[in-house]
């Protein structure tokens, strides 16, 4: 009663008829749970495009682009349930009850996350909350982040030769009591092997760990990285290093971004010209670690001139310009 009365006063919900009635002569409606994407509108599925046409509540997630947004109609009212490292707008327990209380009013909710609803998006939670309250809920699956950054990058997760799998893993660590960032808790020995794709999705702060934590367990400091910021966006960035130089080549980003380590990272294409519109492409050249005088550069295994790099993790854009 007292969480239901909050989402009230925020202007959340109003539950006709007191906070445990369904409004009256309406039937339980239905929850949505359906994936925007990596946020460019033409990578919308058509499926998820008419759900959305069809919403009378619209709840979003602060990665969804507001070209999406504005697909659903005028009269659907938008609630903003965003997450942000360590503040969220709500919590997920009452983000799970608030999508019930709606859907119990007769509504159709579409609950809009970035990317796929059932990749670190806490969708399974929705879903399941969805049924233990006897509300109907169905999956709109979406494009995720890596697959979204590798195709634009032109580097694929898996490729004959470099990578017979791929792992997608969250670099998102929690706080503990005392302030600190914990360690995700990741099986660093398989993910070290050699033609392996690791695709780290929310690990900008936690790079510099990653990085460590995979050289001490065996893969090399040169193999390749390219972080993508912003994936399938106007303002989509590239940046190229290596292992070694990760730490060092994050510094300059502030996400949303997605890490590509692997032999497949070398196959981003980062250094043709930025169209119109699509954002800047960079190319940083790894940090000079303890193991060497210097990171080694990006090296093409098609046999084509790598990336343009420099020494000392220097940032060169387009143009030449440093």
């Amino acid at each position: 009663m007292a969480r239901r009365d909050a989402w009230r006063d925020r202007g959340l919900v109003a539950l006709a008829g007191g906070a445990s009635t369904i409004r009256a002569g309406a039937a339980t409606g239905k929850v949505w749970l359906v994936g925007a994407g990596p946020g460019d509108p033409e990578l919308l599925t058509v499926k998820a495009a008419r759900v959305l046409a069809s919403a009378d509540v619209l709840v979003h997630d602060r990665l969804v682009s507001q070209d999406i947004i504005d697909l659903a109609p005028a009269s659907a009212r938008r609630l903003y349930v965003g997450k942000r490292k360590s503040s969220h707008s709500l919590p997920q327990d009452d983000v799970n009850d608030l999508l019930v209380a709606l859907a119990r009013e007769g509504l159709t909710v579409v609950r809009l996350k970035g990317g796929d609803p059932f990749l670190f998006g806490r969708g399974g939670e929705e879903l399941l909350a969805c049924r233990a309250a006897g509300v109907k809920c169905e999956v709109v699956p979406g494009i995720s982040a890596a697959v979204a950054a590798a195709a634009s990058v032109g580097a694929p997760l898996t490729h004959r030769g470099l990578a017979q799998a791929v792992t997608f893993v969250t670099g998102h660590a929690s706080i503990d009591a005392d302030g600190g960032v914990k360690e995700p808790d990741l099986d660093w020995t398989a993910l070290a092997k050699a033609n392996h794709t690791v695709a780290v999705y929310m690990g900008l702060s936690t790079a510099p760990m990653i990085a460590a934590r995979l050289i001490a367990a065996g893969r090399a400091g040169s193999t390749p990285v390219v972080v993508i910021e912003n994936a399938s966006r106007a303002d989509e960035r590239r940046v190229a290093t290596t292992l070694s130089g990760l730490p060092d080549a994050v510094q300059a980003i502030e996400g949303p971004a997605m890490l590509i380590i692997g032999e497949v990272a070398a196959l981003a294409d980062i250094s043709r010209p930025a169209l119109a519109g699509r954002g800047d492409r960079e190319a940083v050249g790894g940090a000079r670690s303890s193991a060497a005088p210097s990171a080694r550069p990006l090296h093409h295994p098609a046999g084509g001139p790598p990336p343009p790099l420099r020494g000392g993790g220097e940032i060169v854009r387009s143009g030449g310009e440093t």
